[in-house]
C-alpha cells in the first residue's frame, strides 16, 4: 500500500519523514504507527482535508485488521503505549547501566544486578524534566549480531533512541559498533550515525559510568574510533553526573515545544502545558485543546513570541516553546 502522490506543496519534513516510514514498513504495527503520525503532524487546513482522509480510512481499516489479528496471537511486550511529551527507547550491551539510567531518571521498577541479561522484557518509566514528563522505555540487551525479537519495530515507533555503553570498560567502541550497526541496518538511523542530514530516528550515546577512572580515556578513544556517531554524553546512574544536563539535550533531541492556554482574562495554567513539534502552529494547537475548536476558532492571541503581549495572529502562526496563546471560539 502507498500513499499517492497527489499531496499539497506545503506539507511538512516531518510528514515526509512519517509517509517514508509507512512506505517502508513491514509490519502492520509499523503501518499503524506511521500513518498515526502522518495524521499527527499532517498540516490541518482546507488543502489537506482529502488527504486526512484517506490516511483515517486506512487507520481505520489497519486498526481494524489488527483487532482480529490480536485476538490469535500472543502478548507482545515491545508494543507499549506512548505517554508524556515523547517515548524515548534505551538499546546496548549487557551490563551497560541503562536499568540503572531508567531506574535513577524515573520511578520505574527496574531490575538492576551485576549479571548480564537481568532484563528480559521492555520497563517503561516517566522521567520528570521541568513541567513536562518523558516516557523512557528500558530494554533487553542488544550483541553483536543478536537483538530481542519485536525491538526494531519498537525503535520505529519511537520518537528518540539512546544507545548506552559503558564508559569503564575498553570495549565500550565495540558496544557502540554494533550497537549503530543495528540501527543502520534496520535502517532506524542513517550511516551517519544520526548526523543533520540523514534520515533517522533522533539518537544520543549516553556513555554510562563516566564516574570510573578509565572512562575518560575510553571516551576519547571511542570518539576517534566511531567519529561519525551521533552526540556522546557521559554521565553516571551511579553519582547523578551530567544527568541534568542529559534531560536538557533530550528535551531539545525531542524538538518539541510547550504551549500554555489562557482564558480571557485570567493568567495562564503552567503547570501542564500542551506539547507540539516545533513548528506547530495556533491551529496545530487548537486541534489539540478540542476536535471541534479549529472550527469554531475566531481568533487567537499570544504572549511570549509574538512582536508585544496580547498580539492577535493567524491560524498558520507558528509558535515558539513557552507561548501562552487565548484561543477565542
Amino acid at each position: 500500500m502507498e500513499v499517492k502522490e497527489h499531496m499539497p506543496a506545503n506539507l511538512t519534513p516531518q510528514y515526509y519523514a512519517a509517509e517514508e516510514a509507512f512506505k517502508s514498513a513491514t509490519s502492520l504495527e509499523e503501518k499503524i504507527s506511521a500513518l498515526e503520525e502522518m495524521l499527527a503532524v499532517i498540516p490541518k487546513h482546507k488543502g489537506t482535508e482529502k488527504l486526512q482522509a484517506e490516511i483515517k480510512s486506512r487507520l481505520a481499516k489497519l486498526r481494524k485488521e489488527g483487532e482480529k489479528k490480536k485476538t490469535a496471537s500472543h502478548f507482545d511486550p515491545f508494543m507499549i503505549p506512548k505517554e508524556g511529551a515523547g517515548q524515548v527507547w534505551l538499546i546496548g550491551f549487557p551490563n551497560t547501566g541503562k536499568s540503572s539510567l531508567v531506574g535513577a531518571l524515573t520511578r520505574a521498577k527496574v531490575q538492576v544486578a551485576d549479571y548480564p541479561f537481568a532484563t528480559s522484557l521492555p520497563v517503561a518509566g516517566m522521567m520528570p524534566f521541568e513541567n513536562i514528563l518523558i516516557q523512557l522505555v528500558d530494554t533487553p540487551p542488544v550483541t553483536a549480531g543478536e537483538q530481542p525479537p519485536g525491538l526494531a519495530g519498537a525503535l520505529r515507533r519511537a520518537d528518540a533512541v539512546l544507545v548506552v555503553v559503558d564508559a569503564s570498560d575498553g570495549d565500550c567502541p565495540e558496544q557502540l559498533e554494533a550497537s549503530l550497526s543495528f540501527l543502520i541496518t534496520r535502517k532506524l538511523i542513517g550511516p551517519g550515525g544520526g548526523k543533520p542530514g540523514n534520515p533517522c530516528i533522533p539518537c544520543l550515546v549516553l556513555a554510562n559510568k563516566a564516574d570510573a577512572g578509565s572512562s575518560e580515556e575510553n571516551i576519547e578513544v571511542m570518539r576517534e574510533l566511531v567519529p561519525d556517531a551521533p552526540e556522546v554524553i557521559a554521565l553516571s546512574a551511579k553519582t547523578g553526573y551530567n544527568l541534568e544536563l542529559f534531560k536538557t539535550r533530550l528535551f531539545q533531541l525531542l524538538d518539541i515545544i510547550r504551549i500554555y492556554t489562557k482564558a480571557p482574562g485570567k493568567d495562564p495554567d503552567r503547570t501542564a502545558p500542551f506539547v507540539l513539534k516545533r513548528g506547530g502552529t495556533v491551529l496545530d494547537l487548537a486541534y489539540q485543546v478540542h476536535r471541534d475548536f479549529p472550527e469554531r476558532l475566531k481568533s487567537a492571541r499570544i504572549w511570549g513570541s509574538a512582536r508585544f503581549d496580547g498580539l492577535p495572529v493567524p491560524r498558520d502562526y507558528v509558535l515558539a516553546d513557552e507561548d501562552v496563546v487565548e484561543l477565542n471560539v
